[in-house]
């Protein structure tokens, strides 16, 4: 059944007089597996005993129904058989391999790459309540076996078969059961450690448990890992001060294993931590184990105590296995090698030190490798009468769904999985992909949003001062234009360089998805939530600061400048302005990895749009292979719209009489002699043309500047329709550039 922790009204010291574990025996039923929630109990126990730690002491609390029928016992057996991976590296570049020009051999060799061997026929096999340990030098292979295993290899680049109870393990299926802990602490600086496992729970807990149970699921895993004390401080970086680096390995590591997932792989989850910090970890990691679950990490160097929790262990040299079995093995194993194992020595350390020694001799480690081939068929021939019934998964006849259910029901919590009853027989139900609905992804993502950017004010406070500094300028720069020619020709350099103004400020929401790809792929990797999901909520989050913005943008400007037109239309488009803008810069940040690169791409594209938008150069002067810029261009669609809402008004005049000849050779004779040349031209002309007349009207200049293809309605939708496809560009971005996947 499932279970999760809670504080218990008792003293600690009641329970660390007892033994931990006979407690948890007497504490459940007869015949069932140990849930999470009684082994953490245990687990902080044996914390108290090694450290003196008086954290709170929990007892377990049922979150389902108990009058379901436990199952049978179904272990897990995870099977890796032949796995190979190989690389393309360039050759350097020299006129005898050029004149060659040798075509590809049979290892994919040519004159201009090689094929480098990662990982060279690796085979091993991890069982239910056992943790098994990848070791090896810098550089053996580690990181990319554990990488294969967990289905982190692009397809077609990997050679080999991974099997889980001797089924195929299918990607959709391996990303709800398992969990991966990246050697990298990936976490939002801003957010507290507390409130990162509760996201973490959030996205990852079925959405049948209440949300008070996940509270007491993330309190006890908070005094489990020993983050008591760090529970309410924030995470940090290299601007604020926060945890330190082993809380924050504890804290990456907590939010992969809030779910209890039936698979864990972790590449190096013990770095960067003392050995009392690291014993907890691993100690913790064995207990998730013996609760039904496969535990499967890279480790350098472990201590002696750790090296006591392992259960099975691989060393990899250059991508090959010099040693595949338990570590109670080894000193048999080098003792047959002729390289005995001192007394005092570390075993591993020890092992280590003679792989590195065969690695620097002239045949490498070949023997070594070789000789673990022989000595484990020997191994294998001499214990084939005792392994035929004791090594294969009970209920072998029982699918893989159908064994995952029951693990469901002995208590593991996977995300969103459940198993039903029928008559008190357990029936399999589809492990659903993800464990919430989009529309509480959202509600998540988005409130996770929020309070990062609200403990962050320096970030919009940054933009809405260059924002507002823009305006003023412009404000007084443009102050109380008139209706005279020259004030027509400011009017449309204002209007030029403040649409485009809104587009290049948007430029700052660059690094927002930068700084957050990497947390991004790690989370989306093993389905804690939909891309899509994380699209809207990303859009839905950025419109109250970009509604911000364009009223104080609006404000400052509309009234000081003298425009006329309605002030809500015009609010209206530089928001749709904003929208747009910061749509493309969003779009671009999923496609480009470099903040750098990035800013140098975004202010290049801008200016080309600025170019075509029919400012400088009217539509119809555009040479026509050219002109399919111009209706791409994100500026052309706000700066007609904002001309639009301007001179709209048909009968409101703006050139009059001798105004005519401002902006020429003759503007500058006295208006005298300007009005007779008027008389005159109005004798040729046969019209009576006055100081007063109208010559030019505010439609007459819309024609003039080529904006006639579309109202200003038209043209804002327009501009709201971009940033709607750049959102859809970025999600397909997300699809095709997050895979998080070797190649």
């Amino acid at each position: 059944m499932s279970r999760v922790v809670a504080k218990n009204s008792s003293s600690p010291s009641s329970f660390r007089d007892s033994d931990p574990f006979a407690a948890m025996e007497m504490s459940r039923a007869p015949d069932a597996s140990p849930t999470l929630g009684h082994l953490l109990k245990c687990v902080g126990d044996v914390r108290k005993e090694d450290i003196g730690d008086e954290t709170p002491v929990h007892q377990v609390l049922d979150v389902s129904d108990t009058s379901s029928v436990d199952p049978r016992s179904i272990p897990f057996v995870l099977s890796f058989s032949n796995i190979t991976y190989s690389i393309k590296v360039s050759r350097k570049f020299s006129f005898p391999n050029l004149l060659r020009r040798r075509a590809a051999d049979d290892s994919g060799d040519t004159a201009f790459s090689s094929t480098k061997t990662i990982l060279d026929d690796i085979s091993g096999e991890a069982r239910e309540g056992e943790i098994m340990a990848v070791m090896g030098a810098s550089g053996s292979g580690k990181s990319t076996l554990i990488d294969a295993i967990a289905n982190r290899m692009a397809k077609g680049s990997m050679k080999g078969a991974v099997t889980l109870n001797g089924e195929l393990l299918e990607s959709r299926l391996l990303k709800v059961i398992s969990a991966y802990v990246m050697q990298d602490d990936l976490l939002f600086p801003m957010l507290t450690v507390e409130e990162t496992l509760m996201f973490a729970a959030e996205f990852r807990l079925p959405r049948t448990l209440s949300k008070s149970k996940k509270k007491l699921r993330v309190q006890a895993l908070i005094d489990q890992l020993g983050l008591r004390n760090a529970a309410k401080t924030v995470i940090g970086d290299e601007g604020h001060r926060g945890v330190s680096g082993g809380e924050r390995r504890r804290v990456s590591i907590g939010i992969d294993i809030i779910h209890d997932p039936i698979l864990l792989f972790l590449d190096e989850p013990t770095s960067g931590l003392d050995s009392t910090s690291a014993y907890m970890v691993v100690k913790v990691l064995q207990r998730i184990a013996q609760s039904g679950s496969i535990v499967i990490m890279s480790i350098h160097q472990p201590s002696y105590r750790i090296l006591g929790l392992l259960d099975r262990m691989i060393f990899l040299s250059r991508g090959q296995t010099v040693y595949s079995g338990p570590p109670s093995n080894l000193p048999l194993f080098f003792s047959d090698f002729k390289h005995p194992i001192p007394d005092n020595d570390n075993r591993t350390e020890f092992a280590l030190d003679v792989i590195r020694e065969l690695e620097g001799s002239p045949g490498g480690t070949k023997s070594l490798v070789e000789f673990n081939k022989s000595w484990q068929a020997l191994k294998r021939g001499g214990s084939n009468n005792n392994q035929t019934n004791s090594d294969s998964p009970s209920g072998s006849n029982i699918s893989l769904k159908e064994a995952i259910s029951a693990s469901i029901s002995r208590g593991k919590l996977v995300s969103g999985a459940t198993a039903t009853t029928n008559g008190g027989a357990t029936t399999p139900t589809l492990v659903p992909t993800f464990a919430n609905p989009f529309w509480i992804e959202m509600a998540v993502l988005s409130k996770r949003s929020f309070i990062n950017s609200r403990r962050m004010p320096e970030l919009f406070g940054v933009r809405l001062g260059a924002v507002m500094v823009t305006g003023f300028i412009l404000a007084t720069m443009f102050w109380r234009l008139d209706n005279s020619p020259k004030g027509v020709q400011e009017r449309l350099g204002f209007f030029a360089f403040a649409m485009s103004t809104t587009f290049y400020t948007c430029a700052d929401a660059l690094p927002v998805f930068l700084q957050e790809r990497y947390i991004f792929m790690r989370e989306t990797a093993y389905n804690a939530y939909r891309r899509s999901s994380y699209v809207l909520s990303h859009s839905l989050v950025s419109l109250p600061s970009l509604l911000f913005l364009s009223l104080a943008f609006a404000a400052i400007t509309f009234w000081a400048v003298g425009l006329d037109g309605s002030f809500l239309f015009y609010f209206l488009i530089i928001f749709a302005s904003f929208w747009a803008g910061s749509s493309f810069v969003t779009f671009l940040s999923g496609v480009v990895p470099h903040v750098m690169l990035g800013y140098t791409i975004v202010v290049a594209i801008l200016a080309y749009f600025l170019l075509f938008s029919g400012f400088f150069i009217n539509r119809d002067r555009i040479p026509s292979y050219w002109i399919w810029f111009h209706y791409i261009s994100l500026v052309k669609y706000p700066y007609e719209a904002v001309l639009q809402n301007e001179f709209q008004d048909p009968v409101k005049c703006f050139i009059r009489g001798i105004q005519i000849f401002d902006n020429t050779p003759l503007g500058a004779v006295p208006d005298s002699l300007k009005a007779k040349l008027l008389d005159s031209l109005s004798s040729s002309l046969g019209m009576k043309i006055t100081s007063s007349t109208c010559v030019t009207t505010g439609a007459d200049i819309l024609q003039q500047q080529g904006v006639t293809q579309l109202s200003k309605v038209g043209c804002l939708w327009v501009t709201i329709a971009w940033g709607f496809l750049f959102r859809a560009l970025f999600y397909l971005s997300l699809l095709v550039g997050s895979k998080n996947k070797r190649r």
